[in-house]
């Protein structure tokens, strides 16, 4: 069983900043690809960054040069560092993985549960 636990959300002001986190824990032999991706009411799912398990990094161009992607092999976690924010990013922020759980299984994707980003004065 694999489990994505994401943290960091709340409210902040436009400008503001905040950093959220993505642990994945369970049974895992190696994770490939990890990425973030928001949802507002009424709207489908929308990628924000993504990062490969050699730190290749793509962004949305919504959020280029204001969030930051990176990820801690060591702990199996992924972040992202939102800078300069506006009321448009306000959504929920899911954490999304490609992990192997033994060497001869496929990639499978998890999600994590989603945490509320707000940003409004």
């Amino acid at each position: 069983q694999v489990q994505l636990v994401e943290s960091g959300g709340g409210l902040v002001q436009p400008g503001g900043s905040l950093r959220l986190s993505c642990a994945a824990s369970g049974i895992i032999f190696s994770i490939d690809t990890m990425a973030w991706h928001r949802q507002v009411p009424a709207k489908q799912r929308e990628l924000v960054a993504t990062v490969t398990g050699y730190s290749l990094t793509n962004y949305a161009d919504s959020v280029k040069g204001r969030f930051t992607i990176s990820r801690d092999n060591a702990k199996n976690t992924v972040y992202l560092q939102m800078n300069s924010l506006k009321p448009e990013d306000t959504a929920v922020y899911y954490c999304n993985a490609r992990i192997r759980t033994s060497r001869s299984d496929y990639l499978n994707a998890y999600w994590g549960q989603g945490t509320q980003v707000t940003v409004s004065s």
